[in-house]
């Protein structure tokens, strides 16, 4: 088991970034003495080079202050709860977060949880825990207070920057249910799925979802805050892809650079993929991304990743504690450089804007073919569209096309289609479309000898 990362990022449902690796001590044999064993540990395997006064500390929390924020020691059950994250197993309050310097600033709220039923928001800040300040605290640790048995309690000191006003909070934890993978079927017959975690089973989710979407003419593959996970599942993520030969290098502190393969795969991509990645993006999907980019495997759209290049090792210790340790960076197959630095996508798009952006971009693959009529602008009060026939498209042709309007990084909009007097097709959504929404009208004779049109459609603000 390779857990590279715990990043900064946390789904306090709750999760964590990482990418992970199961490291034996069986060479080491100590009494009870926990500092020993892991300055031991430390000495010899943390990258690039424990600092000397590290080695010098009188307890385990001082030595692993001097170490980088991804070396984390952890009690049994910290462990068990920051395992079962990698495995989207939640208990929590229905947040995700970030750390923030005065705690945990939560950066979304789940639908049904916890937090929406005690009205806490996006971007309120959660400042202590059952009376204990969570400042400075590690990932792990916090996690830990936050988590814990289904329908417990737990106070929360929030401050909310809107307002400037702090108060308190008392919840109860509960189950949150959150897919590892999501799928839908979007316009133009583009394949979403998005990725939350790299966990045991995440290869075999992705392949189920491929599975059950036949007849995709792309693929958008979703890995936006997605923290990492488990290395192995990385490697066969990346073995999805049918040109996919190498993951990852590897370089630990007592050996040269390494290279692992990708994992082959039975059920693989059958058509062009686009991955999508924002800044929260880490660790194991960074691995992803990276061989992606390196082997031209697929186009990367969104914002630059992370930058979590380093890989930590899970150590058991002779007490039943467990000490994260950074032992390793990683590099894509051709020696690109994530560690503080990330990934630099091929399209670069505004926060929010990926899939639109991506999804966009297939749709005019399909439509280049096509004739590109006037765009056409409608409000929300007046949404049918009017098309008169024309030397682009006859009106015999139009009378015999398929008509579709497909929203751009949405689905295909159910409509109506009638004959009107004076050459026109009217049509009419069955739904009515939102303001900010961008379309195409695509008109598709059933005549081979017939050339089809679109227009762009906005609904205006």
């Amino acid at each position: 088991m390779s857990e590279g990362d715990t990043m900064k990022i946390l789904r306090i449902f709750c999760s964590s970034v990482i990418a992970l690796s199961l490291f034996f001590t069986s060479s080491f044999v100590y009494a009870a003495e926990p500092l020993k064993e892991v300055k031991s540990i430390v000495k010899e395997y943390y990258y690039p080079k424990a600092p000397s006064n590290a080695l010098k500390s009188k307890t385990i929390k001082d030595l692993m202050k001097q170490l980088d924020a991804y070396s984390v020691y952890m009690t049994k059950d910290e462990y068990q709860t920051f395992e079962n994250t990698i495995k989207m197993k939640f208990i929590g309050i229905g947040v995700t977060i970030l750390e923030n310097k005065k705690g945990l600033q939560i950066t979304s709220i789940f639908k049904g949880g916890p937090a929406e039923k005690a009205s806490l928001r996006a971007g309120d800040i959660i400042t202590k825990v059952d009376g204990k300040s969570i400042a400075g605290e590690s990932s792990e640790k916090t996690l830990s207070l936050l988590t814990g048995k289904e329908n417990t309690k737990v106070k929360l000191m929030i401050f909310r920057p809107a307002t400037k006003k702090t108060f308190d909070k008392t919840l109860t934890r509960k189950v949150i249910h959150l897919p590892n993978v999501e799928k839908r079927k979007l316009a133009g017959k583009i394949g979403f799925i998005r990725l939350n975690s790299f966990s045991d089973q995440s290869e075999k989710e992705v392949q189920n979802a491929i599975k059950s979407m036949p007849g995709m003419k792309g693929w958008i593959f979703d890995l936006r805050s997605n923290g990492g996970g488990y290395v192995s599942t990385a490697q066969k993520v990346i073995g999805l892809f049918p040109k996919a030969t190498y993951a990852f290098v590897h370089k630990a502190r007592q050996g040269n650079y390494q290279i692992y393969s990708a994992i082959k795969q039975k059920v693989q991509w059958n058509a062009p993929v686009a991955i999508l990645t924002d800044a929260n993006t880490a660790s194991a999907s960074e691995m992803t991304v990276a061989a992606a980019k390196d082997l031209k495997l697929a186009k990367i759209y969104g914002q630059t990743t992370y930058g979590k290049g380093v890989m930590q090792d899970i150590i058991p210790l002779s007490d039943g504690s467990i000490l994260k340790l950074t032992t390793a960076e990683f590099f894509g197959p051709n020696l690109y450089k994530i560690n503080k630095r990330g990934i630099k996508p091929d399209i670069t798009t505004a926060i929010g804007k990926e899939v639109e952006k991506g999804h966009n971009d297939y749709l005019l693959k399909r439509l280049k073919n096509y004739k590109k009529l006037s765009a056409i602008e409608k409000n929300t009060s007046s949404q049918a569209i009017s098309l008169k026939a024309s030397k682009n498209l006859s009106w015999t042709a139009m009378k015999k096309s398929n008509v579709y309007l497909w929203q751009i990084g949405g689905v295909s909009r159910k409509i109506t289609v009638k004959y009107s007097s004076g050459k026109k097709l009217v049509i009419t959504p069955s739904k009515q479309l939102k303001a900010g929404t961008n379309y195409y009208l695509v008109v598709k004779p059933k005549s081979n000898n017939a050339k089809g049109v679109y227009s762009k459609v906005t609904v205006r603000k």
